[in-house]
């Protein structure tokens, strides 16, 4: 064994030491974060967790739980990814980002852990932050966790905790090469967070996809709830959600289905529910900003589900100026299937990069957008920023959407944070296709 690396001894040191994981890929499996987390006595054994899954809102419902359960007065921690800006984003307790003496502290604790793994065997970067968000909650004294599920679900690395309740929001197509190319695959691994004798609760409305998530719990002997459209309405009811958008009534749905069904265990009042709800804030998700005359909607719709939510926000909010959208995505997002619904609302796009290395180049994009509508203004820059400031010299009323990495961006830019990009950098990971699914 080599001798031991001397402590990082700021913030900067311990993110680029993070940043430096990323080399090391995604790989899916359990085998690499249990025996992390064991280093240091299990602690996800002695939490708490509400375990979400989903193709889209499971954020959402995260932010919504956690908001209900701090109002409650407990003491809340809160797992999620991406960050959009920075780092600590992604711990939270009672929503308070995780302190960069804390921060720095589990990194030096880490390092020294990762001495005993193989090369060939090394965590990757979010297997590192897993068992680091389990330490703080452990040392913190988190008596309720609610914990974001990576991608998928059964090889997620986040799936080494035993939970008080599963929750699956919904399964549509999105991360195939790691998930598999049919709703039926990507049920399956979202599935695999459901746990023996364990309660779950899924707001899963394509057929196929609940047929998996039925046969899992049922083989597995889960009692499983599901949140049917006509349900939404008698649920939340009166209660006032801060999240705009109708999708958000049904993860208000999700949330509030969760609460009941612990309330044995964690009690929650109507009143808590209330507030917490009231209360939820969760940027980047239909998020408004005004500068003076102009107004900049945010959201990190990337998938036919979730630009099919915005679409349909915008349909019923229609803006009496035109409406310009500023948009990056991925290359792994097949477009083809959701610009159309798209291009009826905008009078002009302004195309960017995603900061990724997996970003779809705007040329690329372009020439999709010029594939169904020859006519629609569409223009081309090296990155976000120049998009922006483009966009806010000439729009009144701006769209940014394609992906929560360049919403992310372009919130850092609106807010003046000026924090290293390599932050935003942690948001990516090497796709490498040797390492996709077992």
């Amino acid at each position: 064994m080599s001798a031991q690396p001397a402590s990082l001894k700021s913030v900067a040191e311990a993110i680029d030491y993070l940043y430096e994981l990323r080399l090391f890929g995604t790989k899916l499996g359990l085998e690499n974060p249990l025996r992390l987390a064991s280093y240091f006595g299990s602690p996800q054994d002695s939490l708490n967790f509400i375990h979400v899954a989903g193709t889209n809102g499971k954020g959402s419902v995260c932010a919504m739980l956690e908001s209900i359960y701090r109002s409650a007065g407990y003491r809340v921690g809160l797992f999620t990814s991406p960050h959009l800006i920075q780092f600590g984003e992604r711990i939270q307790v009672n929503r308070e980002l995780i302190s960069d003496d804390c921060l720095l502290a589990l990194v030096n604790q880490i390092r020294d852990a990762l001495r005993s793994f193989p090369k060939d065997q090394h965590p990757t970067f979010f297997e590192v932050v897993v068992v680091m968000a389990l330490l703080h909650f452990r040392d913190q004294g988190c008596e309720m966790v609610i914990w974001e599920t990576g991608m998928g679900g059964r090889l997620d690395a986040t799936n080494i905790v035993p939970p008080q309740l599963s929750v699956i929001t919904n399964v549509a197509l999105d991360h195939q090469k790691w998930l598999g190319d049919t709703i039926v695959e990507i049920a399956a691994e979202k599935a695999g967070i459901i746990k023996p004798q364990i309660p779950s609760i899924h707001g899963v409305m394509d057929c196929d996809a609940l047929q998996v998530i039925r046969a899992h719990a049922a083989e597995v002997g889960s009692p499983l709830i599901g949140i049917k459209r006509e349900d939404i309405q008698p649920c939340v009811g009166a209660f006032e959600v801060n999240l705009v958008g109708e999708h958000q009534r049904q993860n208000a749905a999700l949330a509030l289905q969760s609460v009941g069904l612990l309330n044995r265990v964690f009690p929650v009042s109507e009143g808590a529910m209330r507030q917490g709800l009231a209360s939820v804030d969760w940027p980047g998700r239909l998020q408004v900003i005004e500068r003076g005359r102009q107004v900049i909607l945010l959201d990190g719709a990337h998938n036919e589900p979730s630009i099919a939510a915005l679409c349909r926000y915008l349909d019923r909010l229609k803006p009496a100026q035109p409406v310009a959208i500023l948009m990056g995505v991925l290359e792994d997002k097949g477009i083809d299937r959701w610009l159309t619904r798209l291009l009826p609302f905008a009078s002009q796009f302004y195309l960017t990069p995603v900061a990724s290395g997996r970003t779809l180049r705007p040329e690329a994009l372009k020439k999709a957008i010029k594939n169904l509508d020859a006519d629609l203004p569409v223009s081309c820059f090296e990155n976000g920023k120049e998009a922006l400031e483009a966009a806010m010299n000439e729009e009144a009323f701006l769209v940014v959407c394609g992906s929560i990495y360049l919403v992310g961006e372009i919130l850092g830019y609106l807010n003046d944070r000026n924090l290293p990009s390599v932050q935003m950098g942690l948001n990516d990971w090497d796709d490498d296709p040797s390492q996709s699914k077992p």
